[in-house]
């Protein structure tokens, strides 16, 4: 992956200014917590129909949502949320049909009339039927124009008060302030054309297009390019609203520049992020590559707005006053994790909410250092331990049949525990390929970029970026529940002519949850004060191991650096001396490799091993006969000098059978 992390001097002192601002805030809560809070007091879903995701079984595809909307009477008292507003809905046909069918809440939304492609409609249990002036196939593009009143109702979605006029749609509000398809896989372009007083500021997704003064009114359009989910389009606005517009360039070329808006009340002062947005937009850019759109904005709202931040495409939603670099971090990454790739389904959060919250930690540990980063993904593991509920980080029934906000948006799982299965996925694969895919998902511009993803779809994408067999890994962090209890015992013997054998075995206890396979590291710590890590993969419950050294060891600490970081582990000497249980060859390390690589592996019994490394065409490349090897585990040294870049397939062959790793060779 290109590195393009901060190199001038200019933008060094400009992350230091802004650090020494942030360091002024007096808000007690993380960034992530926030947004929890947040989101569980917003409404719960209502039913939500089958839908595959990443491709829509429905029968059409919205291909643009064009609104025009006069909420000019809004901002002044008694403040209706009543307005007037009209609707074209572009889509293209999937399914051969004769009528749609769109969400729109009966208790918020009177519709008036439909035409262009729509003949008729019938609107009950808020589902609005839209009959079409023929029949349609796949591949055909269609146009339903609606009329419609937002009615004068207090419905969470479309909220008004005291000069502001802003909405709030996660999970599925939408529905309340325009008729849509309201489902996260569906994404759409938009452009929103909005009538407002002349002392109104008003901002949506997207590009201000124009703003045109029409007597005593002002109209602004706005217009994304980029496709957005319903739940994502935003509309935010206020009387004397305040402005400030910083630029982002482009690292990597400065005549690339993006606007960053920030709209702000009377008597608050965001000028400390401000200047944080720059450095944290060039340490995304470094990690997960251009900034997604054309621009970027936060708007700190009223206290109808209680908690926490809402990502809105291109214009984030804050609390009142919390200019808080935690919150801005956490929701800043959902520009990449939740707006450019989301959740195709409910049950696919964790693809935004557990990347948001590592994410917010990876900022700590760029601002404060590496000892920061770990602290706040141990306080989080702390934290999921602490108050875990009990149920997956995901369940595929949640697609269909999503649960309320309580779970849906849970601390403990969704965020906390969330963020600790990517801090895992980065120690099982290790910093390089953990970063790379990462980089690779997001920029996937075939799959993901601007599109939905499904945690399947996600996992595949990091089968293939790693070169590495990875399901086990995900699907046992996040489709079962609680976490692995370890129950760990070792020995040393002494076994003459200064050899001795040190004997580890582990048994998971947990109940409420199955075995969770997981490479484990042990160090072993020797008289003459030296010490060493060696890593194990626990692939079965009740597993032993055992490794030979030539001194004299004193101790054995299991998982030194807190690695599998969602645990519960015991760790006490035993009197007897538990050997190796299997023979396995472990993934080779560091992979991808440079000029050399370590096979490690395991023998059960004593015997010989061959080593081969084929090319994907099945040519050899490499093989060599260890004779004559001890029970045990090994680790043998292979000189890539002469491998060209590409993917290789390490064989060790052994009396008990054939064993194969993948190994990746980039120089």
């Amino acid at each position: 992956m290109k590195n393009r992390l901060l190199s001038s001097l200019f933008l060094t002192l400009t992350l230091l200014l802004s650090l020494q601002m942030v360091a002024q805030e007096n808000n007690q809560l993380r960034g992530s917590e926030m947004c929890a809070k947040g989101k569980q007091l917003r409404a719960d879903l209502s039913s939500i129909g089958l839908r595959s995701p990443n491709s829509p079984r429905h029968k059409f595809d919205v291909l643009n949502y064009d609104l025009d909307l006069d909420i000019f009477h809004c901002y002044t008292s008694p403040y209706p949320r009543s307005f007037t507003g009209s609707c074209l809905i572009t889509f293209r046909v999937d399914s051969t049909l004769n009528s749609v069918e769109l969400d729109a809440d009966n208790t918020s939304l009177q519709i008036v009339s439909v035409g262009m492609n729509g003949t008729s409609f019938s609107h009950e249990d808020n589902i609005l039927t839209v009959s079409l002036d023929g029949t349609y196939h796949t591949g055909d593009t269609a146009h339903v124009f609606l009329r419609y009143n937002h009615l004068n109702v207090i419905d969470y979605a479309f909220n008004v008060g005291n000069g502001f006029v802003f909405t709030d749609c996660e999970p599925e509000g939408a529905r309340k302030w325009f008729p849509c398809y309201d489902k996260p896989s569906d994404k759409a372009t938009l452009n929103l054309r909005a009538k407002v007083p002349l002392n109104v500021k008003l901002g949506s997704n997207g590009s201000l297009a124009d703003s045109v003064v029409v007597a005593d009114s002002l109209w602004y359009s706005w217009v994304s390019v980029d496709p957005i989910s319903t739940y994502l389009m935003v509309m935010t606005s206020r009387v004397n609203y305040n402005l400030d517009i910083v630029y982002w360039h482009n690292p990597d070329n400065p005549s690339d520049s993006i606007p960053m808006r920030f709209y702000y009340n009377p008597n608050e002062n965001p000028a400390a992020m401000e200047q944080m947005i720059i450095p944290l937009t060039d340490f995304y850019y470094s990690l997960f590559g251009d900034h997604p759109f054309e621009k970027n904005g936060f708007a700190s709202l009223n206290p109808q707005f209680q908690w926490g931040g809402m990502e809105n495409q291109t214009l984030t939603s804050l609390c009142q006053g919390c200019w808080y670099s935690s919150l801005i971090a956490h929701e800043f990454a959902h520009q990449w994790f939740g707006d450019m790739i989301t959740c195709a389904t409910w049950a696919d959060l964790w693809l935004n909410e557990g990347f948001a919250t590592y994410v917010e930690a990876l900022w700590t540990g760029e601002v404060s250092g590496q000892q920061a980063y770990i602290d706040e993904l141990e306080g989080n593991a702390a934290y999921y331990l602490s108050a875990n509920p009990g149920w997956p980080i995901s369940d595929p029934d949640w697609a269909t049949n999503p649960p309320g906000n309580d779970v849906l948006f849970n601390y403990a799982i969704t965020y906390m525990k969330g963020s600790c299965v990517l801090y895992m996925y980065r120690y099982v694969v290790g910093d390089e390929l953990f970063f790379s895919s990462l980089y690779d998902y997001a920029n996937d511009t075939e799959n993901f970029r601007y599109q939905t993803a499904t945690i399947p779809d996600f996992i595949d994408k990091m089968n293939q970026s790693t070169g590495q067999e990875l399901n086990w890994f995900f699907e046992e962090w996040l489709y079962q529940p609680n976490h692995p209890v370890y129950d760990n015992s070792y020995s040393f013997e002494n076994m003459g002519g200064g050899l001795w054998n040190v004997h580890f075995y582990t048994e998971q206890v947990q109940t409420g949850a199955d075995f969770f396979i997981m490479p484990v590291e042990l160090k072993i710590s020797f008289s003459d004060a030296s010490d060493t890590i060696v890593q194990v993969m626990n692939d079965i419950n009740g597993q032993g191991f055992t490794f030979q050294f030539d001194k004299h060891p004193v101790s054995l600490t299991f998982d030194p650096h807190n690695q599998i970081i969602l645990k519960q582990a015991t760790t006490v000497v035993s009197t007897e001396n538990q050997a190796i249980t299997r023979t396995f060859l472990y993934q080779p390390e560091p992979n991808p490799a440079g000029n050399t690589t370590i096979i490690p592996f395991d023998l059960a019994k004593a015997g010989d091993v061959n080593m081969i490394v084929r090319d994907l065409t099945g040519k050899q490349c490499y093989a060599s006969q260890l004779k004559n090897l001890a029970a045990g585990s090994h680790r043998h040294n292979i000189n890539l000098s002469g491998f060209s870049n590409g993917t290789y397939i390490v064989t060790m062959e052994t009396s008990g059978g054939t064993m194969s790793a993948k190994l990746m060779v980039i120089k």
